[in-house]
């Protein structure tokens, strides 16, 4: 989780990231800012994102992008 904090962090100046901070409904990251998301955590936790993956539940909170990304992670 710390470094899915440190990921957004470096995203989003200025936002200070909990495991329950809403990254859609709070409007922290856009359509464009999602894209970018999707690169970076595919890059730094060679994952694959596909786009049945891209959902709002999946994307609702820090912590449910940890487990999205934890879940695609053991998917390897």
């Amino acid at each position: 989780m710390e470094k899915l904090i440190e990921i957004l962090e470096e995203l989003k100046p200025g936002v200070e990231f909990t495991k329950d901070t809403k990254l859609v409904e709070d409007k922290i990251f856009d359509s464009l800012g999602m894209i970018s998301l999707v690169a970076e955590l595919s890059d730094e936790f060679d994952i694959e994102i596909s786009p049945m993956d891209i959902v709002p539940e999946n994307f609702a909170t820090v912590e449910t992008l940890y487990e999205m990304i934890e879940r695609l992670a053991d998917e390897d």
